[in-house]
């Protein structure tokens, strides 16, 4: 299993507000960087294609409030793999938030998709944080 963990981000919102935008599979599109296209989504799974990879699916498996979000793979994927959304309250008015993407892969396709999948996880960090202090959502 091949581990994929992004740079832990501060968030200027509560640790209730990313864990609810988290929650609905309808916000993640805001977080996708424009390699995905084909994004179709409910409140509870999703699935997209990211160009010159793969058609990936997800749904929600777990969530424990305002601490941590457990997303399985779902549908034919070219690989099996969960996305992991860590949350910790900072102060009233802040948080850190982590993401962890666990992919089963094989040899040849782990040297093929780590550093696209480790740019995907940063890129998707880094917009949770943008996303969320702007207000837009």
């Amino acid at each position: 299993m091949a581990t994929f963990r992004s740079e832990q981000v501060t968030i200027e919102r509560t640790d209730g507000f990313v864990f609810d935008f988290l929650s609905d599979f309808n916000n993640f599109q805001k977080l996708m960087p424009p390699q995905v296209s084909e994004w179709h989504s409910d409140g509870d799974s999703c699935s997209f294609n990211i160009q010159n990879m793969a058609t990936l699916g997800m749904r929600y498996k777990e969530k424990v409030p305002v601490k941590h979000i457990y997303i399985q793979s779902e549908g034919k994927v070219p690989f099996d793999f969960d996305l992991q959304c860590f949350i910790g309250k900072v102060d009233e008015l802040s948080c850190i938030a982590r993401l962890e993407f666990n992919a089963d892969l094989s040899p040849m396709l782990k040297m093929i998709a780590s550093k696209p999948l480790e740019n995907f996880i940063n890129i998707l960090a880094q917009k949770l944080k943008e996303i969320c202090e702007s207000g837009k959502i």
